[in-house]
C-alpha cells in the first residue's frame, strides 16, 4: 500500500512513519517543516515533500497513486491560536478541506486527526464521543470544524474517512524548549536541566495522558485496513491523571525532589479530560496501552540520551540508514 502522511516529519508522524514501513507500506511524507523535523526522519527510506497542506498543488503530487491518507498536519498549540486565529483556521480547517477535496477525486481513503479540546470543559467525564462539544480556543474550533468536513465527506461523497480524537499524546520526538511545549516535555526538560517546573493553576487538572506507540500503531492499523466510522472516535485508554501526579512520578523516576512553580491559569486551557474508550476498543479490540509510569520511564530515558534540546531541524538531511538512502527523497 501507499500511504501519504501529512506532518510526517513530526512528533506523532515520525513514530507512524516508522510503524507504516514496519508493515510495509510505501510512505509518502507531505510537511512545511514548521514545526516537524528532517531529523525526525533520519535513515527512513520515505519520500518527502516538503509543503503546506494549504497547496493544493503539494496535495496532488503526494497524493497521486495512494491507497490512504492520515491527516496530522496541523498548526499546534491553544496559546498559538489565541494569538493568530486565522493563522490557525488556515491551516486546520482550509488544509484539512483541501485534503480530503484531492481524496475525494482520488477516491482515497482518509484518516483525520482532530483533538480532544472539541470537547471544551462540557459534559461528565469521561466523554464519549457523543458528549456536547464546547470548544474554548480557536485551536479547538478549528479541529472541530476539521473532523466535520471530514465527516461531511463520508456523508456527501462516499469518502471513506476516519476522524479521531487524540488525547494528551506524549513520547519520544515530541518537541521541547519552546513556549508552545506540551505538559511532558516541558516538565522532563526543566527537570533534567535542573530549572523549576512551572505549573498553570494548581496542579490538580486532569488529562488522559495517551503514550505515542499505541496511537501510531492504531493509526497505522486504520490506513491499511481503510477503516471508517460514522462518527468521530477518541483515541486514549480512559485513564486520569493530574499534573502533580506527574510530578511525583518524575521525582520518582530520577530518584530526587524537582522544584515546582505554579503560575496563572491560562486561557482556553480546559480543567479535566478523559476519553470514553468503548468505541475505540470495538475498532482496535487488540490495542493494550503501557502504564502511565512505564510510558513516562520511557520518554524520560529518551530525553536523557538525547541531551539537551537544540533548535528545530528545518533543514539538515537525514543520516544514514543501513540499506536506506542517506536522506528522504526530498521535493
Amino acid at each position: 500500500m501507499k500511504v501519504v502522511v501529512t506532518g510526517g516529519a513530526g512528533f506523532i508522524g515520525a513514530h507512524l512513519t516508522r510503524a507504516l514501513l514496519g508493515a510495509g507500506a510505501e510512505v509518502v511524507v507531505i510537511d512545511d517543516l514548521s514545526t516537524g523535523a528532517v531529523s525526525n526522519l533520519t535513515g527512513l527510506p520515505v519520500k518527502l515533500v516538503i509543503g503546506s497542506v494549504t497547496d493544493r498543488a503539494t496535495v496532488e503530487e503526494a497524493c497521486t497513486g495512494a491507497d490512504s491518507v492520515v491527516h496530522l498536519a496541523a498548526r499546534p498549540s491553544v496559546e498559538r491560536s489565541l494569538l493568530d486565529p486565522m493563522a490557525t483556521h488556515a491551516v486546520n480547517a482550509t488544509g484539512t478541506l483541501t485534503v480530503l477535496d484531492v481524496a475525494q477525486r482520488a477516491e482515497t481513503h482518509v484518516v483525520v486527526v482532530s483533538s480532544s479540546s472539541v470537547y471544551g470543559g462540557a459534559g461528565p467525564m469521561p466523554r464519549g464521543e457523543d458528549a456536547p462539544c464546547r470548544p474554548r480556543s480557536p485551536y479547538a474550533a478549528s479541529k472541530l470544524a476539521a473532523e466535520g468536513y471530514a465527516l461531511s465527506y463520508g456523508a456527501a461523497f462516499d469518502l471513506p474517512v476516519l476522524a479521531v480524537r487524540l488525547f494528551n499524546v506524549f513520547g519520544p520526538f515530541q518537541s521541547a524548549g519552546h513556549a508552545y511545549a506540551a505538559v511532558i516535555p516541558t516538565f522532563i526538560e526543566a527537570a533534567l536541566a535542573g530549572r523549576p517546573l512551572t505549573i498553570h493553576g494548581d496542579g490538580r487538572q486532569t488529562r488522559d495522558f495517551t503514550y505515542v506507540a499505541g496511537v501510531a500503531g492504531m493509526l497505522c492499523d486504520a490506513a491499511l485496513r481503510r477503516l471508517s466510522h460514522p462518527h468521530p472516535v477518541n483515541i486514549a485508554f480512559g485513564t486520569r491523571t493530574d499534573l502533580l501526579t506527574v510530578v511525583a512520578e518524575l521525582e520518582r523516576a530520577l530518584g530526587r525532589r524537582l522544584e515546582v512553580r505554579h503560575d496563572a491559569p491560562r486561557n482556553g486551557d480546559v480543567r479535566d479530560s478523559q476519553a470514553a474508550t468503548a468505541t475505540m476498543r470495538e475498532l482496535f479490540p487488540d490495542v493494550v496501552g503501557p502504564e502511565f509510569p512505564d510510558a513516562l520511564e520511557a520518554t524520560l530515558a529518551w530525553y536523557s540520551e538525547r541531551g539537551p534540546a537544540a533548535p528545530a531541524d528545518h533543514s539538515a538531511s537525514a543520516g544514514s540508514g543501513g540499506a536506506a538512502p542517506a536522506a528522504p527523497e526530498r521535493h
